[in-house]
């Protein structure tokens, strides 16, 4: 029954999770600036703002492909959550960006358009480390069962420490912070306007909006896979960690300008090959 319990939590749960990291964020933010920032819950308000408007998308289409965004982040964590396969969960993590892609890809908007090929570029930039890193778990622990990792007898970041420190590097890609908020950003520092959610608007947007939350949450699950063992104590140390790494992520945001595409592309190359590249050839000779 746990992994049922598992996947009912995060699906009613992660919005609200997610939100909460998100008025967090803001209020750290501010914060680093002097500010005084938003009240705690504003993503809530904010979200009750977007949906009580009325729908208004360019085209059906859209509509059909954000919803499959946020159908696909659910299921992806959905198996991340009930122990199943970790590859299986990358491989839906990129299929809903794709959707994601192909949703700002279809309406006329420059800013939208041009977005939508940053977010590619990104894609090309991050997706080598995930693949790497379901395999540096394979080679840690000897299947890609989350539910068989999660039992271990030691922690998997014993083994991979270099694909923590790469899967951290990208995860500022994948929340849209700088120095890699190229395509869209939550902040007023974007160029593009909103970049890939330019023309979306409304329910519309509150539908992208909880498909982030729903990200934000699998992503720092899979950084508390690093962490997690059969041992009761190293899942208050997986909740310390995922803070930490989160609150990272806010100060690197907060203390970085945002990069040219090709610097993008070249560091999470060089990154990948530095920390997984180094640590799966390690693991290779250690077995």
């Amino acid at each position: 029954m746990m992994p049922v319990i598992s996947v009912i939590a995060y699906l009613a749960l992660a919005p609200f999770a997610g939100a909460l990291l998100d008025g967090l964020d803001r209020k750290l933010a501010a914060r680093m600036q002097g500010r005084k920032g938003p009240p705690l819950l504003q993503p809530f308000y904010d979200l009750g703002k977007l949906f009580s408007k009325q729908m208004i998308a360019v085209n059906r289409v859209q509509i059909l492909l954000n919803l499959s965004y946020l159908v696909f982040l659910a299921i992806a964590g959905s198996m991340l959550f009930a122990g199943a396969d970790i590859l299986m969960c990358t491989f839906l993590l990129s299929t809903a960006d794709m959707f994601l892609v192909m949703a700002a890809s279809c309406d006329s908007s420059p800013f939208s358009t041009l977005g939508a090929g940053r977010e590619m570029i990104q894609m090309m930039a991050y997706e080598p480390l995930v693949l790497l890193m379901a395999v540096g778990f394979y080679l840690a622990t000897g299947t890609f069962h989350v539910g068989e990792i999660i039992r271990a007898p030691a922690c998997a970041v014993i083994a991979m420490p270099g694909f923590l420190l790469g899967f951290i590097f990208i995860t500022a890609i994948k929340l849209r912070k700088s120095p890699f908020d190229l395509s869209t950003s939550h902040h007023a520092h974007q160029e593009m306007v909103k970049g890939i959610t330019t023309e979306m608007s409304g329910p519309a947007l509150g539908i992208v909006t909880v498909a982030e939350y729903y990200e934000i949450v699998l992503m720092l699950g899979i950084v508390a896979l690093f962490f997690l063992n059969r041992h009761w104590w190293s899942w208050p140390l997986a909740v310390a960690a995922c803070l930490l790494v989160y609150f990272l992520e806010v100060l690197w945001d907060n203390v970085s300008a945002r990069v040219k595409w090709d610097t993008l592309l070249g560091s999470c190359w060089v990154a990948t090959l530095l920390t997984g590249g180094l640590n799966g050839l390690i693991l290779m000779f250690v077995r």
